[in-house]
């Protein structure tokens, strides 16, 4: 079992899903970033509950090499989508694309499987295989 699948039990185990995990450096600290969601929201408490199981762990299952700081927080409600999970986990929510080449795409997400998604735009619905896509995340109107 690699780092991850162990991480994701430690978050199902606390009642929430493992979203993603990813390394950032801001003002030149390291950050391990565990993102999590659950059904109706993610609270502070339960990132800390996750934070305080999950601490010890890594600290005997390291990430990395050198120091960084752990952080569990929702990805909030605009996120990006990078991995088909991410996708499927978001139909039925507005979205902004940006696609090879340069277009734009905005519209709502209709359907997302392992090859692509279907957009729902003002023109029509549009098909575009992941490998197509640049960044994509979930846009919230006001």
């Amino acid at each position: 079992m690699n780092l991850e699948e162990q991480i994701e039990k430690i978050v199902e185990a606390n009642g929430a899903k493992l979203y993603d995990i990813e390394t950032v450096t801001e003002f030149d600290e390291t950050i391990y970033r565990v993102s999590v969601t659950q059904d109706g929201g993610v609270s502070l408490d339960k990132c800390a509950e996750i934070s305080n199981e999950l601490s010890p762990f890594l600290d005997v299952n390291p990430p990395m090499h050198g120091q960084y700081r752990l952080e569990v927080s929702s990805p909030g409600i605009e996120r990006k989508l990078t991995k088909p999970k991410h996708f499927a986990q978001s139909v039925g929510e507005k979205v902004k694309a940006k696609v090879l080449g340069g277009d734009k795409l905005k519209g709502v997400l209709k359907s997302a499987d392992d090859e692509g998604i279907v957009v729902e735009t003002k023109e029509g619905e549009k098909a575009l295989k992941y490998g197509e896509l640049g960044t994509v995340k979930t846009y919230f109107e006001f």
